[in-house]
C-alpha cells in the first residue's frame, strides 16, 4: 500500500470499480464485463490507464438483464 492509499474499510462502498471486481460482484466473467463496454451498454470511465466501472451503472446494467417473473 502506498502512502496516499487509505487502508480498506469493508464498511465503505466504493463509487467505481476496475472491470475484474465489477464481474467477482456480479458473479459473471470478465469478458462478459469487456463486452458490455464494447458495445455501449455498459457505461465505463478512464483516469489515466485505468478503466472504471461505477457502482450505480453496473446495478442498472445488471438490472436491465433482469428477467421478469
Amino acid at each position: 500500500m502506498s502512502a496516499h492509499e487509505a487502508p480498506p474499510n469493508p464498511s465503505v462502498e466504493p463509487i467505481a470499480v476496475s472491470p475484474a471486481e465489477a464481474a467477482r460482484l456480479a458473479g459473471i466473467g470478465r469478458t462478459t464485463i469487456y463486452a458490455a463496454i464494447s458495445s455501449g451498454e455498459l457505461s465505463s470511465l478512464k483516469l489515466g490507464k485505468r478503466r472504471l466501472i461505477v457502482v450505480a451503472a453496473l446495478r442498472a446494467w445488471l438490472q436491465a438483464h433482469e428477467i421478469a417473473r
